[in-house]
């Protein structure tokens, strides 16, 4: 199978800022320079401004950026503003999420389908009354994550040893396309976006995507990147496989239903036959054995459970608000073919927050 040009190729360019964090983080990466001092007790953990200085500063962990030194992946200056905005963003998140809970009390929320209304679910939306326009806008923003799938969760694996390591490990092998290139997951989201005339360069949508798209994706990389939260990186990557199954049937569904293509479908009906296997897997292996291990680790475990629904549903409740206005849910249009579906009112480019 011959897919479309690898997506990972070249490194993005740094975007515009959001406010004066992210303008920090941007002059210090394009000009090779030390951040100054930043002010973050006033900062909104969840707005546009620290979400994108968080989103940069991960990404010299990623693909990095145009222009950008690939040693300035472990500046210690930037280092430590890292730690201040993650800081400021994980004490809102412990602040937010519902609290102590039973670890089966909260995986078994995860079982617990949405109903099935295009008010409140984003899939069932798709699902039912979805255009190509809306696919497109979802794919963009998903494309953040999807083009880099199941590398975050990777830096669990030297924090993880027996019966756990090797559960997780086969979980991602399958992830990372078992062997095949062509289909590894963020290769087969490459095909989707293509099936969707959609720009399938890595990073090219970060300019579109508000913070509630950034937030879910930043979590990743906070939990994937420190050892102290390898129980919350679990618990977020049981959340992403519990769920996944049963949206990926709909999405597929939308796929089919507004003609977006085979790639655009299969992409999805492979997670709903991989992810319904990989829950198992990690709730009574990955889970199972970390826990084993590591029994103290379950309010982590909780944690990591919380803040992913709760981002996630930031993100929905976002997407429906916009699409329900026919509004865009983009900060800018993704542009495309017209044949993609009718012209979406773009509303005013949210302002930093």
């Amino acid at each position: 199978m011959t897919g479309p040009r690898e997506a990972r190729l070249e490194s993005p360019p740094l975007p515009s800022p959001r406010g004066t964090l992210s303008a920090a983080v941007i002059s210090a990466l394009g000009e090779g320079t030390t951040p100054p001092p930043q002010e973050t007790t006033s900062a909104d953990p969840y707005g546009e401004d620290l979400q994108l200085a968080l989103y940069l500063l991960y990404e010299l962990h990623y693909q990095g950026f145009t222009g950008v030194d690939d040693s300035r992946e472990w500046d210690p200056d930037l280092l430590a503003l890292r730690r201040t905005l993650e800081q400021r963003f994980l004490t809102a998140l412990r602040a937010d999420v519902p609290g102590p809970q039973p670890l089966r009390q909260a995986l078994d929320g995860l079982l617990t389908e949405p109903v099935g209304d295009p008010a409140t679910s984003v899939t069932h939306y798709l699902q039912h009354e979805g255009g190509l326009h809306h696919l497109r806008e979802y794919a963009a923003l998903r494309s953040l994550y999807h083009l880099k799938e199941a590398d975050p969760h990777a830096w669990v694996l030297p924090r993880l040893y027996g019966r756990a390591k090797a559960a997780m490990v086969a979980v991602e092998f399958d992830e990372f396309g078992a062997g095949r290139a062509d289909d590894i997951h963020a290769r087969l989201f490459a095909d989707l976006m293509t099936d969707l005339g959609l720009e399938t360069a890595y990073g090219h949508y970060l300019p579109a995507a508000p913070a509630e798209a950034l937030a879910p994706v930043n979590l990743m990389s906070l939990l994937g990147l420190h050892r102290a939260l390898r129980g919350a990186l679990v618990g977020h990557f049981a959340t992403v496989e519990v769920t996944s199954s049963p949206g990926s049937r709909r999405l597929a569904k939308a796929m089919r239903r507004t003609g977006a293509g085979p790639a655009a479908a299969r992409f999805y009906d492979e997670h709903v036959e991989a992810d319904a296997v990989h829950e198992q897997v990690v709730r009574h292996e990955v889970i199972g054995g970390l826990l084993q291990n590591e029994p103290g680790l379950e309010p982590d475990i909780v944690f990591g459970i919380q803040a992913t629904v709760l981002l996630e549903d930031r993100l929905g409740t976002q997407l429906l608000r916009a699409w329900h206005g026919n509004r865009s849910a983009l900060r800018v249009p993704v542009g495309g073919p017209s044949s993609a579906g009718p012209p979406v009112a773009v509303g005013p480019t949210p302002g930093p927050t």
